[in-house]
């Protein structure tokens, strides 16, 4: 009887990989550098050589392993196995990832966008566990998001659904996005935004607590949060404006699809309370009333395992 899966991650810095169990339990990890600079076949051989050490490491084999899944952080065919391109990982242009896998292995293999293997996992053994009807949204670089509707995982017609980022929020022009539009929901509410935002009180002139913290003179997000931790106002301030534009996104998803629970993940969601507070207070404000009643805003629970369990999870998604 089969009794496993492996569940890998792939970063633009790190893979993930994880052997685990039925229940959702990480039996094994291990992480190894994703090397993009050098081509998606480096790339390659380096994740068959972590789940043959896996395979190695826990003494287990095509027999034990039920299957292998894949998250990646861009554009996947979930049907064809296909990674169709990988913004951040050069090179990863049409790449039929999920054969490779298992002409070499003999295992069955599924890929998919690595927000929506965030979203299984949660979903199943994280802070979605018992829902039918949730978004899990990761806030970092960028603002991304797996849909779980009626029990079943939103993919859509091109396998391309849960761009909440590049919800348009402006009439108008508004900040130029990644994705080369303007006035996206990323780009008000994301990690970048927020180093934009504390920059622009220092050059008005406030004082501020993360402008002393950031030794070599560089802001991130994380040292304006832990200044926020420590009852800085100007940074209080910051993630109160971030919580209320983020609000004003998600009061828009609440509306449209009606979810129990808004599953918020991602560096920038490390701040806590002091982010999600402002969130929930907005939605009460702006969703309408039989929605906003149902629908509750919480952390992730899973942290950095939800994507290998989540991808763990694809073989029966």
């Amino acid at each position: 009887m089969k009794k496993y899966r492996i569940g890998v991650d792939i970063g633009g810095t790190n893979i993930k990989i994880a052997l685990v169990d039925f229940e959702g339990k990480i039996i094994y990890s291990n992480t190894t550098p994703t090397r993009a600079e050098m081509g998606f076949e480096a790339g390659v051989a380096n994740i068959k050589q972590a789940i043959k050490d896996l395979m190695q490491e826990t003494k287990e084999s095509a027999k034990t392993i039920e299957a292998i899944g894949f998250g990646l952080p861009g554009q996947i065919d979930y049907k064809a196995g296909m990674v169709k391109n990988l913004p951040n990982i050069p090179g990863w242009i049409n790449i039929p990832l999920g054969k490779l896998i298992e002409d070499e292995f003999e295992i069955p293999t599924k890929l998919d966008n690595d927000v929506r293997c965030a979203a299984l996992g949660e979903l199943n053994f994280g802070a979605g566990k018992g829902c039918e009807n949730l978004i899990c949204i990761t806030i970092g670089t960028g603002i991304g998001s797996g849909i779980v509707l009626n029990g079943k995982l939103v993919r859509g017609a091109s396998n391309a659904a849960g761009e909440i980022g590049h919800i348009k929020m402006t009439l108008n022009k508004g900040p130029l996005c990644g994705c080369g539009d303007h006035g996206c929901f990323e780009a008000y509410a994301s990690g970048p935004s927020i180093v934009s935002m504390a920059k622009e009180f220092i050059s008005g002139g406030k004082s501020a607590k993360y402008k002393e913290m950031a030794t070599d003179g560089i802001i991130t997000p994380y040292i304006v949060a832990q200044a926020a931790l420590q009852g800085d106002a100007v940074s209080l301030q910051i993630f109160k404006q971030m919580g209320e534009i983020i609000g004003i996104g998600l009061a828009s998803i609440v509306n449209l699809l009606n979810p129990e629970k808004i599953i918020i993940g991602g560096g920038v969601a490390d701040a806590g309370e002091i982010l999600l507070e402002p969130i929930r207070k907005t939605i009460e404000d702006r969703a309408m009333p039989i929605q906003k009643e149902a629908v509750k805003v919480v952390p992730a629970q899973l942290a950095n395992a939800a994507g290998v369990i989540g991808a763990s999870l694809l073989i029966n998604s």
